[in-house]
């Protein structure tokens, strides 16, 4: 009698287990991004193709295979390449059950030698923030057409959240509530929220109609239709509205505007809202924490890499002496 009770037990927890997997394999695979998942399977491609050539073993690899590869890599790539490469093979073995190779001590010192020998120097590529002055030029061009009633409200709320261009094309409809004292956004997931908890950003009216992010968001969505799904989407040239918007499309946005305001398009992309913003609100000496909550930085050190660009006349000892 034990005995059958036992295989009922087993039985029933195998056929937990198996209708677990797809959700597990589901989970796993939601827990990066799909663009970092594609990045994976070509750097796992690389190493596996350089393990078949070498006559070793990939799967699973020894902490000294690995180290081997991270020398070869470290003369062909970018210490980021390396470095991503390491996490692939790491998630890889982690997946199929495995002890990470990449957790010995031989692959770690290997990892911090290249990083010292090779790490170049740190640059930043800085866009051009559309500031608020910049904002005014680009919204001034725009007339009452479907697509520039869409550009509007995209630039403005855009540049009024300092959000990033995913969160604009990820935003829907049933994000956005308006209130008494303007828009309140729940952004779903960020950059800076891979767990999705969830982010509240309030949108205020602005000071001129013309520029004003809440009234913007009203005239497109009225003039859009909108009755459910994304909140900002694709106008064709006829006029007609799409289904949504990419990242890319928002930056086009962007320069397109830039351009026919008369300035350098070039040094503008789908980050110079956000950072515009900052670095605005830094001109007007808005406080450190009170820019972080609209921002949503995590990291005090990279926002106050724009507060330092947007303070560097305000609070500039140069100007305090009478020159």
């Amino acid at each position: 009698m034990e005995n059958k009770e036992l295989q009922i037990t087993q039985s029933a927890g195998n056929n937990a287990l198996k209708l677990a997997k797809p959700l597990i394999a589901g989970y796993a695979a939601n827990s990066k991004a799909k663009n970092t998942w594609r990045a994976y399977r070509a750097d796992l491609r690389d190493f596996g193709d350089w393990c078949q050539a070498n006559e070793l073993q990939a799967l699973p690899a020894s902490p000294g295979t690995v180290a081997a590869y991270l020398t070869y890599l470290a003369l062909h790539c970018k210490v980021s390449t390396v470095k991503r490469r390491l996490s692939a093979i790491s998630q890889q073995h982690l997946l199929a059950g495995h002890d990470s190779p990449t957790r010995g001590a031989i692959v770690r010192v290997t990892m911090q030698g290249i990083r010292r020998t090779h790490a170049p120097q740190q640059t930043v590529r800085r866009v051009q923030p559309a500031i608020t002055s910049v904002i005014y030029k680009l919204v001034d061009q725009l007339g009452d057409s479907l697509i520039d009633t869409r550009d509007r409200a995209l630039l403005l709320i855009g540049f009024a959240g300092a959000f990033r261009r995913s969160e604009l094309t990820q935003l829907r409809l049933d994000d956005i509530t308006e209130t008494e004292d303007g828009l309140r956004i729940r952004l779903r997931q960020s950059k800076t929220d891979q767990e999705g908890d969830g982010f509240t950003k309030g949108i205020p009216f602005g000071a001129e109609h013309k520029t004003c992010p809440v009234q913007a968001w009203r005239a497109w969505k009225a003039a859009a239709n909108l009755q459910d799904g994304q909140a900002f989407r694709s106008v064709t040239r006829h006029g007609k509205v799409g289904s949504s918007m990419s990242d890319q499309a928002v930056a086009d946005v962007i320069k397109k505007r830039a351009r026919v305001a008369g300035l350098d398009y070039v040094e503008f992309s789908g980050h110079s809202l956000r950072a515009g913003l900052i670095t605005s609100a830094a001109m007007a000496n808005v406080p450190e924490r009170v820019i972080a909550k609209q921002s949503g930085h995590k990291s005090l050190p990279v926002l106050r890499t724009y507060i330092r660009e947007g303070s560097l006349f305000t609070e500039n000892a140069a100007s305090k002496v009478g020159l």
